[in-house]
């Protein structure tokens, strides 16, 4: 086994690269499935509460792998896991697939996805820690750049989803060759990522037995910065998603606009935000981690404002290209700062990525409820309030002492 404090140029690239392969996959991976939706409602002939069955199936999945990655890190380390995680999401929409369209099963539908759901959201902690250790071994903010990666991913698997649908493809076709690709792809990529070496300070000492290593997993949630990058990511992750589940209805409902008008607002929110993790990493290694979080949190209020408020569409547009810029880095700099600390990042970013997830799960429907009370645009004004959270919260992303990434002035 290769040490990685030890790793030469060539192999950090192909690390970095396994890496960056990882997250686009993922984002394919969970596009290509979102983008069948409708098949699947269609084939299976279930209702609007039975798809809800379904993706609550997947997201419960989802947390549970977040909540339990960092004992399995801890455990086994991050390659192994993945070993593991990668085929369960392979057969987890293998299952979905047969049970969608071939099998027309909505049990074996509702088993794949939650398999796939458990090691999708394990896959997505394990990843990340593998992500910011290729941060500090490069000694540059990257984490934006990985998340680009799998935001191209959710944009490539989207398109292949539509070509499938135009040409008739089977979703249990379609999603069944996904699988496969996946398998075979990740696999490939696992074999450049190097095995995490033990250090022991004492030879002598004993390994820590389970009792041990479950303490030390949950011990981070004692920890205040915990909370606060938490906050950093919560308020984020409400910009992120809201405009995802509500933007287009802001625009048809609010502003009194078509459908294909409130497609477009979507398309110039995910291209902005997409763009802005693209180059986010030099402009965090040039003002560091925090102040980029805090111009960003106020690009994102002012640009939801702008949307709000907005008298006419142009303005509305430079809104939500303004809101998309600021929401980008959040979630991935939150999860940069929660691994600062090697000895607790798997713990560290299991935690974050609950909080996130948690607000990706619970975020939609609670704003759902509001927006039937007092309107769409009205409510979007929680949204503005959670966004001066995470500005307010920046501090706390402060690169702790010994983190190589996230200081600025590089």
């Amino acid at each position: 086994m290769i040490s990685r404090s030890r790793l030469d140029r060539r192999q950090l690239v192909r690390w970095r690269t396994s890496i960056f392969t990882l997250f686009l996959l993922c984002g394919v991976t969970f596009a290509s499935w979102a983008s069948r939706l409708p098949a699947v409602k269609q084939n299976l002939a279930i209702d609007d509460f039975e798809v809800g069955i379904l993706l609550f199936a997947m997201g419960a999945g989802s947390l549970i792998g977040v909540m339990s990655a960092n004992v399995v890190v801890v455990r086994w380390g991050a390659k192994r896991g993945l070993s593991v995680t990668i085929v369960g999401i392979a057969i987890g929409l293998f299952l979905a697939a047969l049970g969608v369209d071939a099998l027309s099963s909505y049990p074996l539908t509702v088993i794949g996805l939650a398999t796939l759901g458990l090691c999708f959201g394990a896959t997505d902690v394990m990843m990340n820690v593998e992500a910011a250790e290729v941060e500090q071994a490069f000694e540059r903010t990257l984490m934006p750049l990985f998340h680009a990666f799998f935001s191209l991913g959710t944009v490539a698997g989207a398109g292949i989803g539509v070509a499938m649908t135009a040409w008739g493809v089977g979703a249990s076709w379609h999603l069944g060759t996904v699988a496969v690709v996946w398998l075979v792809i990740t696999a490939n990529a696992l074999r450049s990522i190097p095995l995490q070496e033990q250090v022991s300070v004492d030879p002598d000492a004993a390994s820590p037995g389970r009792r041990e290593r479950l303490h030390a997993a949950l011990e981070v949630w004692r920890d205040p910065r915990t909370y606060a990058i938490g906050a950093i990511i919560l308020g984020m992750a409400f910009a992120e998603g809201s405009a995802n589940d509500w933007l287009t209805i802001a625009v048809v409902d609010g502003h009194n606009e078509s459908e294909a008008t409130g497609a477009v607002f979507l398309t110039v929110f995910s291209v902005a935000m997409t763009v802005f993790r693209a180059v986010g990493g030099p402009l965090v290694d040039r003002i560091g981690r925090v102040w980029t979080l805090r111009a960003l949190s106020v690009a994102a209020g002012v640009g939801l404002v702008v949307f709000i408020l907005a008298p006419n569409l142009p303005v509305a547009v430079i809104g939500v290209a303004l809101w998309g810029a600021g929401a980008s880095l959040g979630f991935p700099l939150g999860m940069s700062a929660a691994a600062d600390d090697p000895r607790k990042a798997a713990a560290s970013v299991s935690a974050a990525a609950t909080i996130g997830y948690v607000a990706f799960l619970c975020g939609p429907p609670v704003l759902g409820w509001v927006s039937h009370q007092i309107g769409i645009l009205n409510t979007l004004w929680i949204i503005v309030g959670l966004i001066a959270m995470s500005g307010l919260a920046s501090g706390a992303a402060k690169p702790i002492a010994g983190s190589k990434v996230g200081a600025g002035h590089h």
